[in-house]
Parts: structure tokens; C-alpha cells; sequence
């Protein structure tokens, strides 16, 4: 049966989080009058949204922030372990930096990720097999070319080489998430100009085709953004949701994890445009399951 949002029920929303309520206890109130838990979350995400930007930034009374609801069925997802809030942490064969992290959304900015031989390796390895980057199609299960995406790119079988399976497994050992769990290392070059505009990486469940691309290893669930070379002018990873943007560090990389696939956990992210000079990026999709 189809639930339809009506007004009333977004006033209602509205009330219940001036007043001072959490999201959780109105998501929770929504599922136990009747209310299926995606549309009751998607309504409440939505609901919140859209009163904070009426409200418009200079007024001086606000709800309480929109915080995004957490899954509710506590999916698990690759994280790091940052109890005590270190400065570095283990990852296997080397120890990294951690420079920034966040809980909501999950994101996390490491240091020294990788050497610069390392970037060297992995530039020098994918420079002859590029090719205009394509994404995902959701609504065949298929590839296209997108105009919202211009680079040039190229994927490595996983664990093709010796420094593709160091980098892989570093990787894993720092995130909790098992080598076959993850997609094959990307790495991709962008021009001067070149940009990906903001998008998710997970594959929405509203499209045709994301039944078929989740048979191989059911959603992505987390991404890592490797830094290989740094252009002298923009080229940064943007959080829109956020207001972050990273800015891209030889052998630095930036971690994000998304329990589900709804707006709701703010892993929209970017590609902004490079400026002046060019960038290399690695990047590495996890899955829920192994990827075959």
C-alpha cells in the first residue's frame, strides 16, 4: 500500500521538532501510528529541510538542526576505530594520519595513506589505459558516458599487482572490511576544467537496473579517495551537505561510509573542477558482500 505524505503530517513534523523533539522520537512515533519506516524517515528528512532553508539563515528562531536519522536496522558498515581519538592509527604496514573526523556524515581525512612511490606506481601503471571516465547506469545495470563527470579513467583488476594488493590490503586492515568485499581500485585523471558534480556513490533502489548491479556484491557502503598528485588550484572532494571540501594532498585520501542509500546519511560529495594544473585520484568502492 502506497502511504502519501499529506500537509498535515508535515506540520505536524515541523511542530513536533520546534518543540524540541529528536528526529529519532518523531521517527519512532511516525512507525508506531502506522507509518512504513522509509517513507516515515524520507517525510521527516524532507519535512525538516525544507522548513530550515524557508527559514532562511538570518532568522534568529530555529527548530532544532535537522540530524539525520541512523539506520534503524544497524546496518554494518567499513569504519576506523578512532577510540581515545588518536592522532595516528594502524594500518597494517604503516602507521596514518588522521587529520579530520567527522561522525555525521561519516567522513574521515587521512595523511600519508600512501607513499609517493606508491602514487607514482599507481599514475604510471593506469596512464596508458585511460579512457573517458563512465558511471553506473541504475536504470539498465549498465554503463554511460555523463556529462556531470569528465575525466579520464581506468579500474585494476583487484589484487592485479603486488602494489595493488599492499594498497588494497592497507585498506582493509584500517577500515575493519574484508579485501573481497571491495571493488576494483579506480584511478582517474582530471584536466584543467575537468570536475564530477555532486552525487551519491550508492545505487538507488528506486532504479530498474540497481537489482541487477547488486548482484554482485550487494550497495556500496563506503569509498576511499586517494590522492596521487596535487594540482597547484582547486580539484578538491566537496560535501555539499556539509560545507566540506578536502583538498587534495599527495598520498593523502579521505574516507566516507553511508549505512544506507537515502540522502539522509549526507554522502553527497564532488569532484570540484581543477583550476590550474591537473589531478590523480584513486579511489576504492566497498561493498556489503563480496564482489565478483
Amino acid at each position: 500500500m502506497t502511504q502519501t505524505v499529506t500537509p498535515e503530517l508535515r506540520q505536524w513534523i515541523i511542530e513536533q521538532s520546534s518543540a524540541g523533539c529528536l528526529p529519532e522520537a518523531v521517527l519512532a512515533s511516525m512507525v508506531q501510528a502506522g507509518w512504513q519506516a522509509d517513507v516515515a524517515e524520507a517525510a521527516l528528512e524532507q519535512t525538516l529541510r525544507d522548513h530550515l532553508q524557508q527559514l532562511g539563515a538570518g532568522r534568529a528562531a530555529s527548530p532544532a538542526p535537522v540530524t539525520p536519522v541512523r539506520n534503524q536496522v544497524g546496518v554494518k558498515v567499513p569504519d576506523l576505530v578512532l577510540t581515545g581519538s588518536p592522532r595516528r592509527v594502524d594500518a597494517g604496514d604503516r602507521m596514518v594520519d588522521v587529520v579530520v573526523s567527522m561522525s555525521q556524515p561519516r567522513v574521515v581525512v587521512l595523511g600519508g595513506l600512501l607513499s609517493d612511490e606508491e602514487c607514482d606506481g599507481l599514475i604510471a601503471a593506469a596512464r596508458p589505459r585511460l579512457a573517458r571516465s563512465l558511471t553506473v547506469q541504475t536504470a539498465t545495470g549498465g554503463e554511460e558516458m555523463n556529462p556531470d563527470r569528465t575525466s579520464n579513467g581506468m579500474f585494476f583488476s583487484r589484487g592485479e599487482s603486488e602494489l595493488i594488493q599492499r594498497i588494497e590490503a592497507r585498506i582493509a586492515h584500517l577500515v575493519h572490511w574484508p579485501v573481497e568485499n571491495g571493488e576494483g581500485i579506480q584511478v582517474l585523471n582530471y584536466q584543467v576544467g575537468a570536475e564530477y558534480k555532486p552525487h551519491y556513490d550508492y545505487f538507488d533502489p528506486a532504479e530498474p537496473g540497481t537489482p541487477t548491479i547488486l548482484k554482485r556484491g550487494g550497495q556500496r557502503v563506503g569509498t576511499v579517495v586517494m590522492y596521487l598528485n596535487e594540482p597547484a588550484r582547486g580539484g578538491g572532494t566537496t560535501f555539499p551537505d556539509v560545507g566540506l571540501e578536502v583538498a587534495p594532498v599527495r598520498g593523502s585520501a579521505v574516507f566516507f561510509s553511508y549505512n544506507r542509500p537515502q540522502p539522509g546519511t549526507m554522502s553527497l560529495h564532488g569532484g570540484a573542477p581543477v583550476l590550474e594544473g591537473e589531478k590523480w585520484v584513486a579511489t576504492k568502492w566497498l561493498r556489503e558482500r563480496v564482489f565478483e
